[in-house]
Parts: C-alpha cells; sequence; structure tokens
C-alpha cells in the first residue's frame, strides 16, 4: 500500500508553494465565513498573515457555508484521494486550501454570495456539472475584473446566473453553461 502524502487542510503544502486559500469559520453561527487568498504561510498553528481586506475573496453567510459545505468536503476528498492525498475537513478556526481546489471553492461561493438559499441546489448541481478546468477558467475571469469580495459586478453576476438559472436537466446532464455565461456578460 502506498504512502499518502501529508497536507494541511485540503490538500495544501506549505513547503511546495506558498499560493493557497484560507477559509476562516468562526465559532459563533452568527458571523460570516471568510475566505482569503494568501501567498504566505505562518509556521505557527494560527495563521496571522495576509488576513486583510484587500486578501478577502467571498464573506458567505453561515446558513450558505453550512449548505455547501458536505459537498464540497465530499467533492475535494474524492479528487485527494484519486492523488493520494490524506482527506480534509472544514473545521471552526482555519483551513488551508490547495490554489486550485480554492478557486473552486471561491466560484461556487461567489455562485451563492448573493442568491436566494433556495437556489443553493441548483447551483451545486450546476458547479460539479463543470470540469475542475472549467472552475479554474471562470474562476480566473471573474478574478480579473472583480475578484475582491465587494466587487459584485460584470462576471460576478454572471457567474451567479449562470449557476443559479441554468439548471441541469433531469439525467444530470447540463445545458451549454459556458455559452449561456457568454450570453450574460
Amino acid at each position: 500500500m502506498l504512502a499518502r502524502f501529508q497536507s494541511n487542510g485540503f490538500g495544501y503544502i506549505p513547503d511546495e508553494t506558498k499560493h493557497h486559500f484560507l477559509v476562516r469559520i468562526p465559532k459563533s453561527k452568527k458571523y460570516d465565513v471568510v475566505v482569503y487568498e494568501r501567498f504566505v504561510w505562518d509556521k505557527s498553528e494560527e495563521q496571522t498573515s495576509e488576513l486583510n481586506e484587500d486578501n478577502i475573496k467571498v464573506m458567505i453567510s453561515r446558513e450558505k457555508w453550512d449548505a455547501v459545505k458536505p459537498i464540497l468536503e465530499k467533492e475535494f476528498n474524492r479528487r485527494l484521494k484519486l492523488n493520494n492525498f490524506l482527506v480534509g475537513k472544514f473545521k471552526i478556526g482555519d483551513t488551508p486550501v490547495e490554489r486550485l481546489l480554492g478557486k473552486e471553492l471561491v466560484l461556487l461561493l461567489w455562485g451563492i454570495e448573493d442568491s436566494d438559499p433556495s437556489l443553493i441546489p441548483t447551483a451545486v448541481k450546476n458547479w460539479l456539472g463543470l470540469s475542475s478546468e472549467e472552475r479554474w477558467w471562470l474562476f480566473t475571469m471573474a478574478n480579473a475584473s472583480t475578484g475582491n469580495y465587494g466587487n459584485k459586478r460584470g462576471w460576478r453576476i454572471a457567474i451567479r446566473y449562470a449557476l443559479t438559472d441554468n439548471p441541469v436537466d433531469e439525467q444530470g446532464v447540463q445545458g451549454n453553461l459556458m455559452e449561456y455565461l457568454y450570453k450574460k456578460i
């Protein structure tokens, strides 16, 4: 049996790269979950570097976070297992996420941040219907123009519509989401 790769959180290995995303989940459910994009890893368990407003990618209500957390854990752990990594779990406090998985996480959260909670199942189905490469590309396009958490226009709006207004059909086959997205921007 092969040994599994040791990583922090979801596939993050600080010795390989400093670029990662950090999900900060507060103890109290009345506060938002915050996701930061970071390029520094503090040697201590508590992370303090680059936790400022400029590095916030998304802030989301605990209710919406709790709705997607199990799906994110399942999808990320499935992929980590395929690559022989130990699985992760989002916990109260800080959870680092490998940069590519972090892009996918932020994309889903951007899609639901300002949507009605009843649309979350549709957003999740559409997000799961995208390949990893499509998720990375969509994140990159939105991040280039509207990457800060408070900048909710352009690509961010298009992502919300694409994920929440374009439902997967009953066989699980998605309509042409990319074509739909281009029409919205």
